[in-house]
């Protein structure tokens, strides 16, 4: 059981919405929005697949991680490398 002067749970607040009632005291803006996610196919050869399935058991973590951690840390490199040039 909730105590009276508790916080309301995301349902409560959706229901107050729902009767149209001013929630904005629920929101305080310090949050970050969630970028849009976009999923795409990419093939990898067999060999490929394999090295990125044994850097994820090395590093505990998913292969999805990993291609999205390797390919974030390639593009920061592409960029540096297109700003120093331009200096």
């Amino acid at each position: 059981m909730r105590k009276a002067d508790s916080t309301p749970t995301a349902d409560e607040i959706a229901e107050r919405a729902d009767r149209g009632e001013d929630i904005s005291a629920y929101f305080t803006n310090s949050g970050r929005m969630k970028r849009a996610i976009q999923r795409v196919n990419v093939d990898f050869t067999v060999e490929m697949l394999h090295e990125l399935d044994a850097v994820a058991s090395e590093l505990n973590i998913s292969r999805q991680a990993v291609i999205k951690s390797y390919l974030r840390q390639a593009l920061d490199r592409h960029y540096q490398a297109r700003d120093r040039a331009k200096s």
